[in-house]
């Protein structure tokens, strides 16, 4: 599971953990409900947060039938969770914080904001990436979730996954 602020290169570790494993990843769902929002020049707001959520895991749920002993996640319900209290006040629908908690992964890897950020239509905390990063650590330690922090340039951030990966997936065998 890659987990963090944004622009912190979760979709691409996402993508080349998949193909380093010959598996499938889920994409972020909330990136394209955005981008949709975006283009018809509207915003996003808490009536958001909840099909956000639900779309994610529909993803998630589609996947999971194709993966092949491991499915990388970009993002999760705890992410939906961090990011609907910081843009809105503290609100976050009862059952996302619910499932967030229920929803177990074997390993969190949180990005840390150590990488350029990089401007899109949907980014706008270019100023707030160490808070929110807090945020999204205090989160996994609130969870109880088990987490690695990853740093550094692209590479550096590949290899720490995929150690921690084959560990994993070592103990499963």
């Amino acid at each position: 599971m890659l987990f963090g602020p944004e622009s912190t290169g979760k979709s691409s570790l996402v993508e080349a953990l998949a193909k380093h494993y010959n598996t499938v990843y889920v994409e972020e769902f909330s990136r394209k409900y955005a981008q949709k929002k975006a283009d018809n020049n509207e915003l996003l707001s808490k009536d958001d947060v909840l099909p956000i959520a639900i779309g994610q895991m529909q993803l998630e749920n589609a996947q999971l039938k194709n993966a092949d002993k491991l499915l990388v996640c970009d993002t999760d319900l705890l992410e939906t969770q961090v990011y609907s209290q910081f843009y809105y006040d503290g609100y976050c629908p009862d059952i996302i914080k619910k499932y967030a908690l229920e929803n177990t992964y074997d390993l969190y890897f949180l990005t840390y904001i150590d990488m350029v950020w990089e401007a899109d239509d949907i980014r706008d905390q270019p100023h707030n990436r160490l808070n929110l990063f807090n945020r999204f650590e205090q989160a996994l330690i609130d969870a109880k979730k088990p987490y690695i922090v990853v740093k550094g340039r692209f590479e550096e951030r590949l290899e720490t996954c995929k150690k921690h990966i084959d560990e994993l997936l070592k103990k499963a065998n």
